[in-house]
């Protein structure tokens, strides 16, 4: 009988491991919903599941014992529910309002079994008892003041990283040390008081879940291939043995069907083809319009229109000050030019700058 015992511990344990690796190597798989993660999944959840039912078979767990009673190599069989109820809600497969009714049954088998040793500190303990009173209502936030929700993020988040860094600080003991029962069970006590942290957590995050699918609308069959067939025949009155690949029927038909009923029936439905025009068509044309007015000529059609009103006057600039050279060689224009400027000369002798105006002076 010993030996078949012994036997069962060495299968136990080797299951375990296996469980526990395969548990690890989904961190490598980077996409979720891949097969090859969902594979390594269901084989996880199923090796674990063997382990509960080889526990119970060997009772190593017992409602009279206490936690000094259980072996340091048996603290770690304390786990499988929390890895269970974290390999749950990894499903992307099963109805998500089943996944996490499972993961949260798992959850609370653990709290149950430490509960039992009374394994729980005194903080966890308060909150497993918050969680009995008010399963469905739990929340780790309870309260409505800002501060005192912020005080309990960053109080929970601050215990977590202390947990975090005194199991990677055992983790890091000597091999030699690891041999020694007393740290190996310290090591196993750590890891449980950290996954009793995550677990509220995860129960906190099931709860709101589980809350939201509650108000999503109830999500009908989708209809069968066959099933739309009919129905679109039956709307537009198609006998059942009448049938064609046409996409558009003909016009006989449509005026067969009597164009002047509703356009739509008591649920919704179009009864007939019609098009929508005026305003609604010229919204819908100017949906994905620009927000400021758009260019609709060029410049130079806009300068040569400017052009043909007359707006745009021919000349000035440096061409209204040039004057054409005078030809020395005729002396009728030479006379000309000499008499324009004692004329202009004489014209300024006889009124001075400042000369015109005089009224308005001071």
């Amino acid at each position: 009988m010993q030996s078949s015992s012994g036997e069962r511990h060495t299968s136990l344990r080797s299951l375990f491991a296996t469980a526990n690796n395969q548990r690890h190597k989904l961190d490598s798989i980077p996409d979720s919903s891949s097969a090859a993660y969902q594979e390594s999944l269901r084989f996880a959840s199923t090796a674990f599941h063997e382990c509960r039912q080889l526990i119970d078979r060997l009772a190593i767990f017992s409602p009279n014992e206490t936690e000094d009673d259980i072996s340091s190599g048996d603290l770690q069989y304390l786990l499988i529910d929390h890895f269970l109820g974290e390999l749950i809600l990894k499903d992307c497969i099963t109805d998500r309002k089943t996944v996490l009714q499972q993961a949260r049954a798992a959850y609370e088998r653990y709290l149950k079994l430490l509960d039992q040793y009374d394994m729980l500190s005194k903080v966890d303990s308060n909150l497993y008892k918050r969680y009995l009173s008010e399963r469905d209502d739990f929340s780790l936030l309870s309260t409505s003041d800002p501060t005192a929700r912020r005080n309990t993020k960053v109080t929970r988040y601050r215990q977590e990283q202390e947990l975090k860094l005194k199991l990677e600080y055992l983790a890091r003991v000597p091999l030699a040390l690891q041999n020694d029962d007393a740290a190996s069970r310290e090591i196993y006590l750590a890891e449980i008081q950290l996954c009793t942290h995550n677990t509220f957590h995860a129960l906190d995050m099931i709860n709101q879940e589980l809350k939201i699918i509650a108000l999503m609308p109830f999500a009908s069959p989708a209809p069968q291939p066959e099933e739309l067939a009919q129905d679109y025949r039956q709307q537009n009155g198609i006998p059942k043995d009448d049938y064609s690949d046409r996409l558009d029927p003909p016009i006989s038909q449509l005026l067969g069907n009597g164009n002047a009923g509703p356009l739509l029936s008591k649920d919704g439905k179009p009864l007939r083809p019609f098009t929508l025009l005026d305003s609604r068509q010229r919204v819908q044309d100017g949906v994905f319009k620009q927000d400021h007015a758009l260019p609709t000529m060029t410049m130079d059609e806009y300068l040569e229109e400017e052009r043909r009103r007359g707006g745009i006057v021919n000349g000035g600039g440096d061409q209204q000050g040039s004057t054409q050279p005078v030809d020395e060689d005729d002396p009728d224009k030479a006379d000309m030019e000499t008499m324009k400027a004692r004329e202009w000369d004489e014209y300024v002798e006889a009124n001075p700058k400042g000369s015109g105006n005089t009224l308005n002076r001071g």
